[in-house]
């Protein structure tokens, strides 16, 4: 039965288990919605492409499988370019659909609607691959190497265009999903030749990152055999619980923590870059041998050449360090640094300043709250950096910070991808007064899908983390203090609840009726109110 190339490709991505996609509908992009109402996937419509993209990023966050956006050609992926550019550096699944001008036009300047004279010369700097398709044949392949890359590699945004002629040509067989591969196992030798290190090693330090959160169960086990502390990224958080008294979190931003890492002997660092973005540091002390486990063989040779390199899954080459350890002798493991840890604990609270300070009580009522599943979507505001090392996370997947390509504006759009992915979940936003602005268009989306997302946003009428960039500086401040609206009336436009905290008593009951609304709800905390001052 012959059928349109965009209905052939929406029944191939349901066959591939894609369930929803994020996107506007355009001229354009008219045959893959037909596909879309000739399959079981369900459409998602932002205010924005910049929203389709972060929404679909929220989506792969939290799941692990990828988000799908559907757009047109020219501003439809140019404007969603942000959010795959975040997905992109923080290896997060995405599928890019998107339509191109006709076949004969491309690449000419003829002056068609939406016309780029190179469209994916646009993405590919911020995918695993970017291609333009030519005939419905090669979409098949196509797609199974896209999923391929999310299911067995790094994975990252995968761009595909295709041409509107393309997709409304005629396609006659039924695609099929083709087999994926398994994630690569670790080699025995790299195996062996950590496991002796680590059993010889006086001062070991675990760092995790993202690429480590499917490992939860194998890293804990690990860190308890070898008995050692464990650091986390912003992206790492949860991967040992904080609960576990060999956490210590995201807190390498604690001078006492950066001194205790520069001490340490070797450096066992699973699924994480090490980089500025993770640690916010420019230079992380790493003095000691280091063995690197990461799926990415970019890794092994980049700012911290790995001493052994260890190339496969996270989970797997821990469940072979832990088993060839079994019986062994372990110098780490007869030394309690339980004390230690705890006491770099108490002097990492004590480094933080009063206006920190301020933040972590927000967060520990906002922890008081919450169950130790929700999920907290983070913006690029001062209360979030503050949380990487301040807040308590008990799981994996549960708290995100975008800072490696650090955009404004992501927690909202990410938090609706992230409760269409898990409705039964706790989700939160946590974002500034000035990030808001960037995608407050998104509130529509969240209130027509009927979201239960309380949106935290710390108020305080500026760009703060650059305003005092500038005065450290001797700069005027310039630009870094726009004025904002106001909240409460904002929030009353869209048809959401809309309350300002007064004290912490009313920020927790306002949270506990957020989650009993259907729909998002905002609170307002203000910077130096005097609920957060004594």
């Amino acid at each position: 039965m012959n059928k349109s190339c965009g209905i052939a490709l929406m029944q191939l991505l349901e066959a591939y288990g894609v369930s929803m996609v994020f996107g506007i509908p355009g001229d354009h992009t008219l045959e893959l919605y037909r596909g879309i109402e000739q399959s079981n996937i369900r459409a998602v419509t932002p205010r924005n492409e910049q929203g389709a993209s972060f929404m679909a990023d929220g989506y792969a966050r939290v799941t692990g499988n990828p988000g799908v956006c559907t757009l047109i050609t020219g501003p439809g992926v140019t404007n969603a370019s942000t959010g795959i550019g975040q997905a992109y550096a923080d290896s997060i699944p995405m599928l890019v659909i998107s339509s191109a001008n006709d076949s004969p036009s491309l690449g000419k300047g003829w002056g068609r609607l939406h016309e780029t004279t190179d469209l994916c010369a646009i993405t590919r700097p911020i995918t695993a691959s970017s291609t333009m398709v030519h005939d419905p044949s090669e979409i098949p392949e196509l797609i199974a190497q896209a999923f391929c890359v999310f299911r067995s590699g790094r994975p990252r945004p995968v761009h595909i265009a295709i041409p509107i002629d393309v997709m409304e040509m005629p396609v006659n067989d039924d695609w099929q999903a083709a087999e994926m591969p398994v994630l690569p196992v670790p080699a025995a030798e790299s195996i062996n030749r950590a496991t002796q290190l680590l059993a010889s090693s006086q001062h070991t330090v675990m760092m995790v990152g993202g690429g480590a959160q499917q490992a939860s169960r194998e890293i804990t086990q690990l860190a308890e055999r070898l008995h050692v502390g464990v650091i986390a990224s912003n992206a790492g958080k949860g991967v040992v619980a904080d609960s576990n008294p060999l956490s210590l979190g995201g807190g390498v931003i604690s001078p006492a923590i950066q001194a205790w890492l520069a001490q340490a002997e070797v450096v066992l660092a699973i699924g994480t870059e090490m980089s500025e973005a993770d640690s916010f540091i420019y230079d992380l002390p790493v003095n000691g041998k280091v063995i690197r486990i990461d799926i990415d063989p970019a890794r092994f040779n980049d700012a911290f050449p790995a001493s052994i390199a260890i190339l496969g899954d996270a989970a797997a080459a821990c469940s072979d360090l832990l088993a060839k350890l079994a019986d062994k002798s372990i110098n780490t493991a007869g030394v309690d640094i339980l004390p230690q840890l705890k006491q770099l604990r108490a002097q990492q609270f004590e480094d933080f300043t009063p206006l920190e300070r301020q933040h972590i009580t927000v967060l520990n009522a906002l922890r008081d709250v919450l169950s130790d599943d929700a999920v907290i979507m983070g913006d690029i505001t001062q209360l979030v950096y503050t949380g990487t090392a301040a807040m308590k996370t008990m799981l994996p997947r549960t708290w995100f910070y975008p800072a490696g390509f650090g955009t404004l504006g992501c927690a909202l759009p990410d938090a609706i991808g992230a409760k269409l992915a898990l409705p039964e979940r706790q989700v939160v936003a946590l974002v500034g007064d000035g990030g808001f602005m960037f995608t407050v268009n998104e509130l529509a989306t969240a209130v027509e899908e009927e979201l239960c997302i309380p949106i935290i946003i710390w108020h305080n009428h500026c760009y703060a983390m650059i305003r005092d960039g500038m005065v450290k500086r001797g700069i005027p401040e310039i630009g870094v203090n726009p004025k904002a609206p106001d909240f409460i009336k904002l929030a009353d436009a869209f048809g959401c609840p809309a309350i300002q905290a007064s004290d912490e008593s009313t920020f927790k009951q306002a949270l506990n009726q957020a989650f009993d609304h259907k729909g998002p709800t905002i609170i307002v905390v203000m910077e130096n109110d005097e609920w957060l001052c004594s």
